[in-house]
C-alpha cells in the first residue's frame, strides 16, 4: 500500500446514526475512507465496526487523531482502538519441540505475506535454536518447571519488555501460560490442534481417534486464563476416515495448524479482529 492508512476498531451500544457519526468524523477532516465494515450483535445490543482511511490528505496529524476522536467515543460509551498501517508490530514466537508452525510463520513473514518483525523466539527446549540462528533471530531457552514457573515467566516478561514485543504467538508451545502472565501481557495468539470446543487440553488427536470422529480441526484463538477457551479468531477442518491411524491425524492436523495460525496472525496484524466478551468479529 503506497499511502499509509489509519484504522479505527469500535464497539459501542447500538443506536441510530452511528455509521454517519463515525464517517463524518473522517469526512470533516478530509479523510478518504477505503474500507468500512460493521456488525450488529442484536442479542448483546452492540454495534461493532472497522473503518480504514488514507492519511495523506487527512487534516489531523497522527498524534491528534485519538484526542479528537475520544470525545465522540465517550459520548457513545464506546471502546475503541486506533492503528496505523505503517507501524510494524514486533512479534515473539514461542515454541517447544515441533517446528512446522515456526518455519511456516518465518517463511510467510519473509515472503511479506504479513507485516511484522519477528524479533525473538522463546522456547522451553533448546532443539529449535538452529532455526533461529539460520534466520538471524534471537533465541532464548527458558526451561519451565512446576516449581520455578513464576520465576521463569518473570524472565519471559522481561524479555518481552526488552525486545518491545507487541504480540506473542504460541506456535506449538506445549506449556500452559499462567493467568498472571496473561493479565500482564494479554496479546497472545495460540494454535490448538482441535476444532474447539471439542477435545481441549492435551493429546486431542488421540482423543479424536478414540472417539472415531470423521472431521478433525485446528483453532487459533487469543489466550486467556481459561485453558483453550479464549476468543476464537480462525478455524478449519479436514475429513478423515476409518482407515486413518493416529499418525495420519497428526500429519493432516499439522497442515491445518500451519494455515489456521497464519490466517489468524495475518488478520490480527491487519487489525481486522475485534474482541468483545469471549467472541470476535473478524472483518473481511
Amino acid at each position: 500500500m503506497t499511502s499509509p492508512t489509519a484504522t479505527l476498531l469500535i464497539c459501542c451500544p447500538d443506536r441510530k446514526g452511528l455509521v454517519a457519526k463515525f464517517a463524518n468524523f473522517i469526512y470533516a477532516n478530509e479523510g478518504n475512507i477505503i474500507h468500512a465494515d460493521q456488525h450488529t450483535d442484536f442479542g448483546a445490543g452492540l454495534f461493532l465496526t472497522r473503518i480504514e482511511w488514507q492519511l495523506h490528505s487527512f487534516n489531523l496529524p497522527r498524534q491528534l487523531i485519538a484526542p479528537a476522536f475520544n470525545p465522540i467515543a465517550q459520548s457513545l460509551d464506546a471502546t475503541w482502538q486506533l492503528h496505523f498501517s505503517d507501524n510494524v508490530p514486533r512479534v515473539a514466537i514461542w515454541v517447544s519441540q515441533q517446528d512446522h508452525c515456526l518455519f511456516d510463520l518465518i517463511w510467510r513473514q519473509r515472503a511479506k505475506e504479513f507485516a511484522a518483525d519477528i524479533a525473538l523466539i522463546i522456547s522451553n527446549h533448546p532443539n529449535l535454536q538452529p532455526i533461529a540462528e539460520q534466520f538471524g533471530i534471537d533465541f532464548h531457552h527458558i526451561t519451565i518447571t512446576k516449581d520455578h514457573k513464576t520465576e521463569q515467566e518473570a524472565k519471559q516478561l522481561e524479555l518481552l519488555r526488552q525486545y518491545k514485543i507487541d504480540l506473542v504467538i504460541l506456535a506449538k508451545y506445549m506449556q500452559i501460560v499462567s493467568a498472571d502472565f496473561i493479565s500482564q501481557f494479554p496479546q497472545i495468539i495460540n494454535i490448538h490442534h482441535s476444532f474447539l470446543p471439542a477435545f481441549v487440553g492435551a493429546n486431542p488427536y488421540h482423543q479424536a481417534f478414540e472417539r472415531g470422529v470423521k472431521i478433525i480441526g485446528a483453532t487459533a484463538h487469543y489466550a486467556t486464563a481459561d485453558l483453550d477457551a479464549g476468543p476464537i479468531i480462525e478455524q478449519d477442518v479436514v475429513r478423515i476416515s476409518h482407515r486413518d491411524e493416529i499418525h495420519d491425524l497428526i500429519r493432516k492436523g499439522k497442515d491445518l495448524e500451519r494455515v489456521v495460525l497464519a490466517r489468524a496472525v495475518r488478520l490480527h496484524l491487519q487489525n481486522r479482529v475485534l474482541v468483545y466478551g469471549n467472541k470476535t468479529v473478524v472483518f473481511g
